[in-house]
Parts: C-alpha cells; sequence; structure tokens
C-alpha cells in the first residue's frame, strides 16, 4: 500500500546511504539498475540540497525521495523512479537537456521532460481562476484529457499523481489559508478524478481523503471521529473476516478470490450527502468483494454469507437477475459481520467484474459522473488494463511494459491554452484559425495572425499539445476562403463557420449575377414570354430568388436556362399575315384597344420587356403566332427587333382606354431600414394601387427595391412616385 511505502521514504528521506534506500525498493533490480538508482540518488541529493519548493516550502530532496517510493510502489520500472528523483531538474541545471541522456538515459530525459511541461501546464491552467463551479469542471475534465494527450509515455502521469501525493502529505505543515485550501480543492477536482479514471485506487484514495481533510476539515473530522476505529484497525477487522471467507469458500468447494478495503473518509461522505443519510444508516463503511467462476456459485456464496451472518434489512440488491441500465451485474447484500460490525458484500463473477472495470459499466463513469465518447473510453479501458497488467508481469517481460507504457492513444486531438489558462481541445492539425473559432465566431473572422508561446507564426502552422495561443485580429473584415483551399482549418466548427460568411457575404453578389443572366438569356427568346414563375417551377424552384443564387453559383447553367423558356414556346408557330389575325379578349391586362394602322381586329399583347400604358407613344413588332406585341417606342427590345426585320415594324397607338388596367414597373433607391418595405406598402395602398409583383435586392445598407402595379393612365404614377419620395430613407424613385 502507498501509506506503508510512504513510511519507508519518510525515514530514509535524509538517507546518507543510498544503498539503504534502494534495499528498500525492489529485490529483483539488475546491477545496472541499482547503479542507475544510485546515481540518481546522488545526482539528486548534490542538485537539491538547501533547496525547497516554492509553494509549500517543503524540502525538494525529501519530496523527490518519498514520490520516487510511491512510484516504486507502483511497478514503474527503474527509469521511472530516476526521473521522479530527478523530476526538479529543469529548474537546477541548464544543461538538463544534454545532461540526463548522458548521465542515465533518454527515456529518463523523455519523462522528466513530460513531467516539467505537465507542471507548467497545471500551473498555467489554474482551476481556481474560473468562477463557476460548472466552469471548473469543464475545465478540470478538458485538463484531464490533455494530461493523457501530450504524453508520450503514460508513466509521466503516474509520476505527476506520486508527486501530488507527497505533496497533499506535506500539506499539512503548510500555513492553513488560501494556498492550502487552493492545492486541496485542485487535488479533488483534477488529480484525485485522473487516478480513478486510470484505477490507480491507492492513490486515489490518499488524493480523496487528504484533499477532503483540507477543504472541508470540520467534516472530515466529524466522519474521523464517527468512525469507532482507527484505519489500521479497520484494515486488521477487514483482513481477519477475509480469511474466515476463503476458508468457508474452500469448504463449500467454490472456487474463488475474495478482497476487501475499509471505506474511505471521503467516500463515507459523499455517500451522507449524496444519498441524504446519517452515519448510523451506513452499513458499507466495511467492503468485501467476492469472485467466483459461475453464475450459480453467486447465490451459493450469497447463502453461504447469509448462513454466517445476519442480513441487514432492505440492504440486498440483486443486479444480475435485474442488472442496471449500462449491464452491471453483481450481487449486493450487507450483513451483521463479526463483533457486530457492519459489512457490506458484493458478490460477482470474473467476467461480470471485467466488465464493470474495463466496459461501459466501467466505475470510473458513475463516480465522476461523466460521459465520455465511445472513443474516449476505449482509450480508458485500455490503458486501465495496461496499469492491471503491469500488476502481474515477470521481470522477463520488462522490456515489453517499457515499451506498452508508450502511447499515442490520444494523438487525434490536441489540447491548447489560452493566454488566461483555459484548455481548448481541437482536432490533430489544428491551427490558430480553428483555436480563434473555438472560442469565438467574431474572432475567427477577425484572425489575422497568431502568436504561439509569445512567437509569432503564420496562421498555417499546425498547433501542438500544451502550446498556449494568442490571436492577432483585424478591427473588421472577414475570414477568407483560400484558408478552407489551402488545407489551413481542420475542425468542423471553424470550417462551418467561414463557409457561412462567404455564402452570406457574397449572397447578393451571386443573387444579382444570377439574375443578370437569366434577363439576358430570357431576352434571346423574344418569341417566348412565360411568366417568371413558371420559369421556377420548371427548374425545380419555388422562388427566383433561389435560381438566380443557383445560376450565380453555377449549380444551374444558361442552357438549361434556355431549354425552361423555349419549353413554353408554341409547338406550332404559324406563318400568316398581320391583317389574317383575329384580335382576341386577353382579360384585364389586355392592350384594351390598340389601334394598329391600316388594319383593325388584330390580336395584340402588351410586351412585358418595357410594360407600356397611356399615353406611352407606342408601336407594334409583329411576332410569330402571338400576334402583335406592343412596346413603348423607345424600348432597347424594340429597337433590336425591329433592326433585326424592320418589315416588322408597324405603327400603333392606343384606342378607347376606359376600362383598361397596365402593369408598369417602379424602381425605388433606398437606404435600408427595419420598416422600409411596410411604409412603401402604405402608400399604395393609400393610392389604392395594386401591386401585382415585388423584387427587392439589399447589400451595404442599401436597398433597391422594383415593385410592379396596375394604372389606368401613366400620368397617375406621378403623384405616387412624389409620396413615396417623402418615405425616410427614399433617394429615388421612378418608372422603370
Amino acid at each position: 500500500m502507498v501509506s506503508v511505502v510512504r513510511s519507508v521514504a519518510d525515514t530514509l528521506a535524509d538517507a546518507a546511504d543510498p544503498a539503504v534506500w534502494l534495499a528498500q525498493l525492489s529485490a529483483a533490480l539488475t546491477d545496472a539498475e541499482r547503479a542507475m538508482l544510485q546515481r540518481a540518488f546522488d545526482a539528486a541529493r548534490a542538485l537539491y540540497a538547501g533547496k525547497t519548493l516554492p509553494h509549500t516550502g517543503e524540502d525538494v530532496f525529501s519530496h523527490a525521495v518519498a514520490a520516487a517510493a510511491i512510484v516504486a510502489d507502483l511497478n514503474l520500472l527503474p527509469d521511472a523512479i530516476a526521473a521522479t528523483l530527478l523530476f526538479a531538474a529543469p529548474d537546477y541545471r541548464e544543461d538538463w537537456q544534454e545532461w540526463l541522456p548522458n548521465t542515465f538515459n533518454r527515456t529518463v530525459l523523455t519523462l522528466v521532460d513530460g513531467g516539467n511541461r505537465v507542471r507548467r501546464l497545471t500551473e498555467l491552467a489554474r482551476l481556481d481562476r474560473l468562477a463557476t463551479p460548472e466552469d471548473r469542471a469543464r475545465q478540470a475534465e478538458t485538463m484531464r484529457k490533455m494530461l493523457l494527450a501530450m504524453v508520450a509515455d503514460i508513466r509521466v502521469v503516474l509520476i505527476k499523481l506520486a508527486w501530488r501525493t507527497q505533496t497533499m502529505h506535506y500539506l499539512s505543515q503548510v500555513a492553513e489559508g488560501g494556498l492550502r485550501r487552493q492545492i486541496a480543492q485542485e487535488t479533488l477536482e483534477l488529480f484525485a478524478p485522473l487516478a480513478n479514471r486510470l484505477g490507480v485506487w491507492q492513490i486515489k484514495w490518499e488524493l480523496e481523503d487528504l484533499g477532503f481533510r483540507h477543504t472541508e476539515p470540520d467534516n472530515y473530522k466529524k466522519i474521523a471521529k464517527l468512525l469507532d476505529e482507527r484505519r489500521l484497525e479497520r484494515i486488521d477487522y477487514i483482513e481477519r473476516l477475509l480469511d474466515t471467507l476463503r476458508g468457508e469458500l474452500k469448504g463449500a468447494g467454490v472456487r474463488g478470490d475474495v478482497a476487501g478495503r475499509p471505506k474511505h473518509i471521503y467516500s463515507i461522505w459523499k455517500k451522507m450527502k449524496k444519498k441524504k443519510l446519517d452515519f448510523s444508516e451506513l452499513y458499507d463503511i466495511r467492503a468485501v468483494r467476492i469472485l467466483v467462476e459461475r453464475l450459480q456459485d453467486c447465490y451459493t456464496v450469497l447463502g453461504l454469507i447469509h448462513s454466517m451472518w445476519q442480513p441487514i434489512p432492505g440492504e440486498f440488491d440483486d443486479y444480475i437477475s435485474n442488472p442496471k441500465a449500462n449491464d452491471y451485474r453483481s450481487l449486493h447484500t450487507a450483513v451483521i459481520g463479526p463483533e457486530g460490525r457492519g459489512v457490506e458484500v458484493q458478490i460477482r463473477t470474473f467476467e461480470m467484474h471485467e466488465h464493470a472495470e474495463f466496459g461501459v459499466a466501467a466505475h470510473w463513469r458513475y463516480k465522476e459522473g461523466g460521459k465520455g465518447d465511445a472513443q474516449y473510453e476505449e482509450k480508458i479501458s485500455w490503458l486501465r488494463q495496461l496499469l492491471d497488467w503491469r500488476e502481474e508481469m515477470s521481470d522477463s517481460d520488462r522490456s515489453d511494459l517499457a515499451d506498452a507504457f508508450k502511447t499515442e492513444l490520444f494523438s487525434d486531438t490536441i489540447y491548447v491554452l489560452t493566454p488566461q489558462g483555459r484548455v481548448l481541445d481541437l482536432p490533430s492539425g489544428a491551427t490558430a484559425i480553428d483555436f480563434a473559432y473555438s472560442l469565438h465566431t467574431d474572432l475567427g473572422h477577425r484572425c489575422r495572425g497568431a502568436k504561439v508561446e509569445g512567437h509569432i507564426v503564420p496562421l498555417s502552422t499546425p498547433l501542438q499539445n500544451g502550446q498556449r495561443v494568442e490571436i492577432l485580429t483585424a478591427k473588421e473584415g472577414g475570414p477568407s476562403v483560400n484558408w478552407l483551399h489551402e488545407g489551413w482549418v481542420k475542425s468542423h466548427r471553424a470550417i462551418s463557420k467561414i463557409r457561412q460568411y462567404v455564402r452570406q457575404q457574397n449572397a447578393d453578389v451571386v443573387r444579382e449575377t444570377g439574375r443578370q443572366l437569366f434577363e439576358r438569356e430570357l431576352s434571346r427568346h423574344p418569341h417566348v414570354q412565360p411568366s417568371l414563375a413558371q420559369i421556377a417551377d420548371k427548374l425545380g424552384y419555388s422562388r427566383m430568388d433561389e435560381l438566380y443564387a443557383a445560376l450565380g453559383h453555377g449549380e444551374l447553367g444558361t442552357r438549361a436556362i434556355s431549354n425552361a423558356i423555349e419549353s413554353f414556346a408554341p409547338q406550332q408557330p404559324l406563318e400568316v399575315a398581320p391583317e389574317d389575325l383575329v384580335r382576341r379578349s386577353r382579360g384585364g391586362h389586355d392592350s384594351g384597344g390598340v389601334l394598329i394602322e391600316g388594319v383593325g381586329n388584330l390580336m395584340t399583347i402588351l410586351a412585358k420587356c418595357c410594360k407600356p400604358a397611356p399615353p406611352d407613344s407606342v408601336a407594334g413588332f409583329v411576332t410569330r403566332g402571338r400576334g402583335i406585341s406592343i412596346h413603348r417606342s423607345n424600348c432597347i427590345t424594340l429597337k433590336r427587333l425591329s433592326a433585326d426585320a424592320p418589315e416588322r415594324l408597324i405603327a400603333a397607338d392606343w384606342g378607347d382606354q376606359k376600362n383598361g388596367v397596365f402593369p408598369i414597373d417602379l424602381e425605388i433607391h433606398a437606404s435600408d431600414r427595419p420598416g422600409l418595405l411596410r411604409d412603401i406598402s402604405d402608400v399604395f395602398s393609400r393610392e389604392k394601387l395594386n401591386v401585382i409583383g415585388v423584387n427587392t435586392l439589399s447589400r451595404a445598407q442599401k436597398a433597391k427595391l422594383r415593385f410592379t402595379v396596375e394604372v389606368r393612365q401613366v400620368r397617375d404614377i406621378s403623384r405616387v412616385l412624389a409620396h413615396i419620395m417623402e418615405v425616410r430613407g427614399v433617394h429615388e424613385a421612378r418608372r422603370v
């Protein structure tokens, strides 16, 4: 147990003879390993002579020896013990990066370097700087992931846990106040859950109890006083109980394994607080676990336990017949054991235990209340199995174990820090652009450069684990689409935000480009005049703006536009003389009696390109199969058509227009603002004008609006335009 090893470490912290210290570590060391550890011991003693740790004031050499003893108890191999002794070498030797591999080996250098980086990062990313418990919990979880991701050898994390365990033992000698509480709180929030996650139970229990002792001393003393025996007495009680159980199992012919532990003060307090129980209502202060080979043996052992000791009513749970939601299976009971003391007993098969420790029911999840993603949980499970495996390895397997400690399990994610010490997780290969967008969208948009560890770097520079990043911004502007084309962005969030920005900024320009392309294509088919809605529907768009955008983006080609327009052309156009055409009514939008020079009763249509209305000067153009189209005399389309076929041009004038109404287009330019469209519509409503078409375009706080309205005479519109000019923000209003 760690506590026993520490008592040895305490007596040897000032030992003059390293041979005595080495003898306590392991009898299995080779001569070369003993020589290396003796060099490390001597070097640490000389290097740290008279030095104390800056925050706690503890003697550096004493701290190193005690922590190294804990690491030795964890069976992490001699390289890790040497690295623990030399953990502070970077603080006292400038040439430590050359000295360590030359005097020891490169593995020792790797472990010391990793530990040095971990120390630096935990100092930068302090939890006490965060205001709320929720923020602290999120930061602590991200930091735990960062510590696992940034090390090339998992032993670096275990060495850090050993350092912290020794610090917590020394903490009672630090003056009461903010520092003691800060260190203890950080231990409970960051390091104890990390030890729990890795399944390093001895360290986890010590960190929790010692952290609780210094964060809530009154509650700690209360629980300690309520425990009717010392911890060593409780351990002795459990050992005697286990011996009794082993004998009973053997007598019953059941093959299995038994283990037990006394409940720790912190876990007792947590259970009392969570379940709102009084101390007298707890029956699992002493706990025993029995593992058997077969399912039926679980119930055999349960009957054996209940025949030996009196069961406590209401304390039996059968999670084998009724597994928990995470498929956790076990039998739980509580009995009045020897000497009238309550004991909790858990009974399960080895397979159930494997699932509980390393599968989806793993202990650390519900203890921490976490719901990590499946891939991350699989990696944690592998690490826990590795650390469990190290306990059973023989000396001949040491080289395999050393290789196994080297891990790249978490290489798909990197963890970097803000200047304020906040830890962010990003995909591997991420750049400062990803970092900026993870903080705030606007910061990403205005990102123009970055400092990494205080040095300006190109935006394309991939970030590394543990780096501190600062973003350099412009006052205005946006991201470049080239960031995506050059592959400088890796995170889904940054990619999405950049694409969204580019689409928003270019949307107006793209739509206007598409509109111009559409109108150009439409003018090439003067003999066909379908409605815009018909064309949009033909091409599968519900609105013309969508069609314009697709055309502007190149998603829709002009050939498709041309084909759609042509699909509305008459199937069998007739070549007939104008005088043979019989005039027919075309409803409310007919010419309403247009006089054609020299002939009568001809079918006429009002051209949509210029929308003539009385008393405009007009002229006619004989079309193929659609009668005579009436244009304003100054119509550009009419001039083009008559230039190609002057023989089709014909004089025209307005006839009797008593009941006719005519569509005309009005164009308005204004400063964009909320309510602009509503105010202009109110003018049309007051003037009793029917609006049959609206098209708006807004860009850079400027609005361009086009309305199609029905009038009886063009002169009616002058008064309407005058009223529109009185609307706030309108700069220009005219007929098109």
